[in-house]
């Protein structure tokens, strides 16, 4: 397998060449990313370093770290390259992880790898309290709007990724800032890509983050809700119709039949005083009871219905 690694780099000087001397020799090809760094972080690689592997990449204007990432992306498919690792220059991801992240891409067990920062409590030292509950947050909407329930740390920017399944993304469309990493989960299970988590330990080097949980959260709120739909309206409505679409309209539709029901002859009581007898009462609560059951049951297929084959052997073979 024909390894690259992507570095993003904006504001990254005191780590970067740290970084990529810690780059094992399985990898053929660095590419680290100038995003339109105010720091000449572009020349200022190719001036210290000696690193053959290395080649530097310019963006003409800052595009955020997912359009850093896609520049990247893009020379490694023409490049010919397999697999593309994505590791952050400013220090905080250890490149000695790297084998671990491609291990279930090369073993065909995955066709994307993302690091977890939550599977060990110990891993977890460093991180700030504010960082954590975001982090928490984040992935509890990450599993509604993309689908993949039993990952975490959404946010988490080391990842692995095949180019045969690189291909099938529309990548032009992908967010270009903070929400890339989570949109990459969406397109992702649109197209029943597998993900694997790899655990790892939170490290925090000098640079303070950008990243500002209390002003993302309603940002990635609403951008999380647009994925939940588009989600669902693809994959269980215009892609397949099965037990899990006639669950949730099941559901929907009785929810809404007893709310409405109920509610009507709620503003009635309050409006004549009269009660309102045990039968209305039980014909609204029932479909209301039954509707709750039946989306309860869709969560229970969407949950089960996470992808598990991976697609990149397929894709290869195909290439």
């Amino acid at each position: 397998m024909r390894i690259a690694v992507a570095i993003p780099c904006y504001k990254v000087l005191q780590h970067v060449l740290g970084v990529i001397s810690a780059i094992g020799p399985e990898v053929k090809v660095i590419y680290a990313v100038d995003d339109a760094c105010p720091d000449g972080s572009g020349r200022f690689i190719e001036e210290h370093n000696s690193d053959p592997r290395v080649r530097v990449l310019y963006n003409l204007e800052n595009r955020g770290v997912g359009g850093a990432v896609v520049t990247a992306y893009e020379a490694a498919i023409v490049d010919g390259m397999d697999i593309v690792v994505k590791i952050d220059g400013d220090g905080q991801m250890n490149p000695a992880l790297l084998p671990l992240f491609v291990r279930p891409i090369i073993r065909r067990q995955a066709d994307y790898t993302k690091g977890n920062r939550f599977y060990r409590p110990e891993s977890l030292r460093g991180m700030p309290s504010v960082r954590l509950f975001g982090n928490a947050v984040l992935s509890l909407m990450t599993k509604f709007s993309c689908g993949y329930w039993s990952s975490m740390d959404p946010t988490n920017g080391y990842t692995a990724i095949h180019t045969a399944v690189l291909r099938q993304l529309p990548l032009a469309k992908l967010e270009r800032r903070y929400f890339f990493e989570t949109d990459m989960l969406y397109h992702l299970n649109t197209i029943r890509a597998v993900v694997h988590d790899v655990p790892m330990d939170s490290v925090y080097a000098s640079e303070e983050s950008n990243l500002k949980i209390s002003k993302i959260l309603p940002e990635f709120l609403h951008k999380h809700i647009s994925r939940l739909i588009k989600r669902y309206v693809y994959l269980y409505l215009l892609r397949d119709f099965n037990i899990g679409s006639l669950y949730s309209v099941l559901g929907a539709l009785l929810c809404l039949i007893g709310i409405t029901f109920g509610g009507f002859h709620w503003l009635h009581g309050m409006a004549t005083g009269l009660p309102a007898s045990s039968g209305t009462v039980m014909f609204a609560a029932l479909p209301l009871i039954i509707g709750i059951q039946f989306l309860i049951a869709f969560l229970h297929y969407d949950v089960s219905n996470v992808p598990r084959e991976a697609l990149s052997p397929e894709l290869s073979d195909e290439d």
